[in-house]
């Protein structure tokens, strides 16, 4: 992963950008892949690890509406979850994840493996869904 990691920190340091992340699923790997490298405090800027739903709705601003809607693993709570973290932060950048990485808790509709990731750059939001396989962990790290 550094790979990617100092290929963002590339993008971040031509732009002048920093970053910061929401994790749920991943549970604070994002962002201990960012402080891996030296000199990360440039870009990264920090993160919230919101596993339960009261994090985040009260660290992320995530709308008790959204999670009673859509629930806590899914696009709408990925896209809140970003915009939030970005917000609280002040960074010009931010990813966040949701999802199930199992074993257990996935449904027909929500199966494990499936992952919300959210990517803000500035006021460009986007989530992307992805369906994982593997063990708990192989799911966290992909």
């Amino acid at each position: 992963m550094t790979t990617t990691i100092q290929k963002i920190f590339g993008i971040l340091e031509r732009n002048r950008w920093t970053v910061s992340t929401a994790e749920s699923c991943t549970g604070g790997l994002i962002g201990a892949a960012f402080t891996d490298l030296a000199g990360s405090s440039k870009y990264y800027h920090g993160g919230i690890i919101a596993y339960d739903n009261s994090i985040k709705k009260t660290l992320l601003d995530v709308p008790a509406e959204t999670l009673e809607a859509y629930g806590a693993v899914s696009n709408q709570t990925a896209l809140a979850m970003v915009t939030g973290v970005r917000k609280k932060t002040g960074t010009d950048c931010a990813i966040s994840t949701t999802g199930i990485a199992g074993p257990g808790g996935g449904t027909p509709s929500k199966p494990v493996g499936l992952v919300f990731i959210g990517i803000a750059v500035r006021d460009c939001v986007k989530t992307l869904r992805f369906e994982f396989s593997g063990s708990r962990e192989e799911i966290r790290r992909q």
